[in-house]
């Protein structure tokens, strides 16, 4: 008996860190002190000597049962992506710059090329936010996990001067609620998703005339990173009091963290086209509307609390990044909270 004959083979995580090292390669940054393969990785902070007041910023998620989704398609070049994605927004709700990222794939079965293509949408994810993927781990887990399966998370360090850093509590009635589109469903909800629809392989790559792609193709578009919007918001002198990204809980749920007590968000639901994907769910799930924006994005994946002088320039500056934007509603008196209307 041996390690590889109970179901672990070292030699395919040998060569998974193989095939993954041109991906992480090209994620690094000039901080970045280790190569790929020790056991910790390490990140100069020289630069923090530039802040006043320098703030470390977190952030850890999966990507929830989305990888179902990734495992029925066979397609695992962009799962990746919502990994980072739902780590880095976090850090740049904040005010935060991200830094570097380490990924944590857990599998029934180590098959390299797979798991290197599942850290080339980690990479690319990284690349989209200018942080470095330092490090990571790959685990086995014969007879806990089946051999085609895996999960997929991570975590992300981030920076953030404190006089920069973005917490809401600034936020007056008559202030503007800016909000930045999604690319649809990004990573949240999927255990809902996969009861309204049919997931089998002949039903995802059903093409919709309402979509203008399959089914699967729509589902599985990874998460929006919106490092580079916030990024430019900042630098074109716009102050940010509040921002929310909306992942698990939708609207009702993440709107609020960004908010002190004393006040209100009003969200007009016709401030803009909700992605007809939602519009399917909902039908052909029978889901209420409330509990659609309790539970999903609805098209939005970041919200702004701004001054409503500044709105117009920071949609200019978001829209610069390649992102869209507009003004889904303001800020009133009343009990911390949503109204939709």
């Amino acid at each position: 008996m041996d390690y590889k004959k109970a179901g672990v083979d070292i030699e395919a995580g040998y060569k998974s860190v193989e095939l993954m090292k041109e991906h992480v390669k090209a994620t690094m940054r000039s901080e970045v002190l280790t190569n790929l393969g020790g056991f910790s990785g390490a990140f100069s902070l020289a630069k923090i000597k530039e802040m006043d007041d320098p703030v470390l910023l977190s952030g850890t998620d999966g990507c929830g049962t989305k990888v179902k989704l990734a495992f029925i398609l066979d397609k695992h070049d962009t799962i990746g992506i919502d990994a980072v994605a739902m780590c880095v927004n976090d850090v740049v709700c904040a005010g935060g710059e991200p830094l570097f990222f380490l990924d944590y794939i857990a599998c029934g079965k180590n098959y390299p090329e797979k798991i290197a293509t599942i850290v080339s949408g980690v990479a690319e994810g990284c690349k989209q936010s200018e942080c470095a993927l330092i490090g990571g781990e790959t685990a086995e887990h014969p007879g806990l996990m089946p051999k085609d399966e895996y999960d997929l998370a991570g975590f992300a360090v981030g920076i953030v001067d404190r006089k920069d850093l973005i917490t809401g509590e600034n936020i007056k009635p008559g202030d503007v609620l800016v909000g930045i589109a999604s690319s649809g469903v990004h990573s949240n909800g999927f255990s809902l998703v996969r009861q309204v629809f049919n997931m089998s392989e002949e039903a995802l790559n059903t093409y919709y005339d309402s979509l203008g792609k399959t089914l699967g193709e729509t589902l599985i578009e990874p998460t929006r990173i919106y490092v580079k919007a916030l990024k430019n918001v900042k630098n074109a002198g716009i102050t940010i009091k509040g921002c929310s990204h909306i992942t698990g809980g939708g609207f009702y749920e993440n709107i609020p963290r960004m908010l002190p007590d004393g006040v209100r968000a009003v969200v007009k639901k016709d401030s803009y086209e909700v992605p007809p994907i939602f519009n399917m769910l909902m039908k052909d799930g029978d889901i209420a509307e409330e509990m659609m924006y309790n539970t999903f994005n609805m098209g939005v994946g970041m919200v702004l609390a701004l001054d409503p002088d500044d709105a117009d320039n920071a949609i200019a500056a978001i829209e610069e990044a390649g992102d869209k934007a507009f003004i889904i509603g303001n800020v009133e008196a009343g009990e911390k909270g949503v109204t939709l209307c």
